[in-house]
């Protein structure tokens, strides 16, 4: 029997579908246009050049342009969780890398990265951005992925200023889910050719299992998704193995499309009901603050604060009163097979004091609407993963150390939040992971916007 939960009244249901979710001071869309004037504006009419240039190797290590914290690719805590296993297992391939800037001054980098299995020095897949033309004359931007084990996104070139308004249109999306009620359509499944064995390897929470072979990693073809617009805590995004963009990670609006029976659940937003995620189309849109004072997946992953037009919920407890539905509760289910026709526009705003994330477009069940779900940096002692771009603006309170277990050993993050800390915004679109995901997307266009002088 299919269990629902419905909140409040069909009259409270529909407050909070179609008006903003937050702060009452928000204003009218008109207001809010008021408060923003556009900085840079990219619309894919020139082609970013980026599939013509050649592939780089990447050099690992801590001296690479690519290179972040202990989570990197070949990160120290990997080695320490699951050596001598990982540093084996990543000797067997070699990551190859594309980074080209284009736009108005340059204010967009594309970053295309692809592994390389055999080591014959060139990557087995080209994954690229390129510009393709759509039916109403415009064009957009093609972020292709042929296969998994490659990753393509867009990020700012510079860390975004201290507020800020970012959108990006959504104009195609082929990254899985379900066509036609079925995971198994274009002969793929859930977004993936049939070809080889597809698997995580070598990364995973744990760091690598010893004595296990690539095709021995756990399937990935289960797991697609996409994400559309995510702000992420330091200057250099790109592609890296899949554990480590969870720990980077402060505002998320994504898609993960997963073919598994799970207790997940998808709001609709139209009547506030909330139902299984199993009996969605799987091409929902997830709104996710990261939670900056509560950890999952061995410490590598934040947990996840959901404010949705069914009401807000702590991902660490279920999301109705039976307790039958937890993880991850999905905001609203695209269609895509209206596009390009149609479209869908995300956004996320920083302001002084929060983040405000929003989506507008044919949702499935309400229709043409607007969704804007805003949280302060901190509300109600719950704080957003390191909200702060300048130490000013924290005073340390949410610091904490912890330990991430391994099979052979554990890492230890010491300072997880410190006094003195800052951390950049930048945003990405696309898909950051090198061992999952598989598929292509069409972006009709990217907006910044600065407050109005």
């Amino acid at each position: 029997m299919r269990r629902r939960w419905i909140l409040g009244t069909l009259s409270m249901v529909l407050l909070a579908a179609f008006a903003p979710v937050g702060s009452a001071d928000e204003g009218t869309p008109a207001e809010r246009d008021a408060r923003w004037q556009l900085a840079y504006a990219e619309d894919f009419s020139a082609d970013p050049d980026v599939d013509g240039q050649p592939w780089v190797r990447d050099p690992m290590g801590p001296d690479s342009p690519w290179a972040v914290d202990a989570f990197d690719d070949d990160g120290r805590a990997f080695k320490e969780m699951s050596d001598p296993a990982f540093s084996k297992q990543l000797k067997s391939l070699d990551v190859y890398r594309k980074q080209v800037s284009f736009g108005d001054s340059d204010w967009l980098t594309a970053e295309v990265a692809a592994v390389d299995k055999n080591k014959d020095g060139r990557p087995d897949s080209e994954p690229g951005l390129s510009t393709v033309s759509l039916p109403d004359g415009t064009r957009g931007g093609l972020i292709s992925q042929p296969s998994w084990d490659a990753g393509v996104l867009v990020r700012p070139s510079k860390p975004l200023p201290a507020e800020y308004r970012v959108e990006m249109t959504l104009r195609g999306i082929d990254f899985g889910g379900k066509r036609d009620g079925s995971f198994e359509y274009d002969g793929k499944f859930n977004g993936y050719t049939p070809e080889g064995c597809k698997t995580s390897y070598p990364w995973t929470f744990e760091g690598a299992l010893p004595d296990t072979e690539r095709c021995d990693y756990p399937d990935v073809t289960n797991f697609n998704g996409f994400y559309y617009l995510t702000i992420l805590d330091h200057a250099n995004p790109a592609p890296h193995g899949n554990p480590g963009i969870h720990y980077r990670r402060k505002i998320i609006m994504d898609g993960y499309y997963t073919a598994t029976e799970n207790n997940y659940a998808t709001c609709n937003p139209k009547t506030g009901e909330i139902y299984p995620t199993p009996e969605s189309n799987a091409n929902g849109v997830n709104a996710i603050f990261a939670m900056g004072d509560k950890f999952r997946n061995n410490n590598i992953s934040n947990e996840y604060y959901f404010k949705t037009a069914c009401g807000e919920f702590d991902g660490t407890k279920p999301f109705d009163p039976g307790g039958n539905y937890g993880g991850i509760l999905t905001s609203a289910e695209l269609q895509p097979e209206l596009l390009p026709d149609a479209s869908y526009t995300f956004a996320v705003e920083r302001d002084k004091s929060g983040y405000t994330i929003e989506m507008s477009g044919p949702f499935r069940y309400v229709g043409e609407t607007t969704l804007r779900f805003r949280h302060e940096f901190v509300e109600d002692g719950r704080p957003i993963w390191h909200y702060n771009q300048r130490p000013e603006e924290y005073d340390g309170r949410f610091n904490q150390q912890l330990t991430h277990t391994g099979p052979t050993g554990t890492h230890t993050t010491r300072d997880t939040w410190p006094e003195g800390s800052a951390y950049p915004d930048t945003f990405i679109i696309g898909d950051p992971h090198l061992n999952f995901y598989e598929g292509s997307a069409v972006v009709g266009d990217i907006r910044l916007y600065v407050p109005t002088t």
